[in-house]
């Protein structure tokens, strides 16, 4: 890549990075720029689950607090959110450029679209709150964990808001410890599809490297301006953004 296209690279995942601390969605703004500057699309997606590796594990350990008594849960639900990882990446590795190429507005219609639930998703929660805990019907969690689990190594965005959606409809709890839980099971499926693409061959690290960089900085960035910019509009333009980048790939 030259110059001019890993500050490009470097620049949208501040800007992702950013996204992802104060609304999530930080995928739907980094992916596209990896496309634009000329990257494979199956290269662009390893790419950017392995350099947003750093912005996961920054927010499950932003959250580590509302973790404490998860322990039974993570137990339960990590082995399948890791497994579904690493079977959306192998399933990643297995597409043929041209046929994921074909994908991928489908996929970032779906992610905005997840995107533009999110919020719906955690109001219905809210008015849910207040019961006990009850651990014995969320043993069926696994099986929808670990389908959206492959989503989530398979592409990615908005992975997030269905592993909530999930939990709210199986666990009694707060809506802050149930967030701290979807934390630490997206950076379990992203994870471990990042350290399966690292042996790939298919992660381009001079780009790789920057956007870490950069999504760190932009998370750092996210955090200071938390309060000051509505988190419901950034999601709202982000969501606009990733339609209009999906109608142009649907036009080329």
């Amino acid at each position: 890549m030259t110059g001019l296209e890993l500050i490009l690279a470097g620049g949208a995942a501040v800007v992702g990075g950013a996204v992802n601390a104060l609304a999530g969605g930080g995928t739907l703004i980094t992916f596209p720029m990896l496309v634009a500057v000329g990257v494979p699309a199956v290269v662009a997606n390893v790419t950017n689950t392995v350099a947003l590796c750093p912005g996961y594990l920054g927010a499950m350990f932003a959250q580590r607090q509302d973790l404490r008594g998860a322990g039974p849960r993570l137990r339960r639900l990590a082995p399948a959110a890791t497994l579904g990882g690493v079977a959306g990446g192998v399933l990643l590795l297995h597409t043929a450029e041209q046929t994921f190429r074909t994908l991928v507005p489908w996929l970032i219609l779906f992610a905005a679209g997840l995107l533009a639930l999110e919020n719906p998703v955690r109001k219905w929660r809210t008015r849910g709150e207040g019961g006990d805990v009850r651990t014995a019907r969320e043993s069926w969690t696994v099986i929808p964990i670990f389908f959206a689990a492959i989503y989530g190594g398979y592409f990615g965005a908005g992975l997030s808001v269905i592993v909530l959606a999930v939990l709210a409809l199986a666990a009694h709890d707060s809506l802050t410890r149930l967030n701290a839980l979807k934390q630490a099971l997206a950076f379990c499926v992203n994870i471990s599809a990042a350290i399966f693409f690292l042996f790939s061959g298919k992660v381009a690290w001079s780009a790789a490297l920057v956007m870490a960089i950069g999504a760190l900085a932009g998370g750092a960035l996210g955090g200071l301006l938390a309060g000051r910019v509505p988190p419901q509009t950034l999601r709202w333009i982000v969501v606009a953004v990733g339609a209009a980048v999906a109608v142009v790939y649907f036009v080329q």
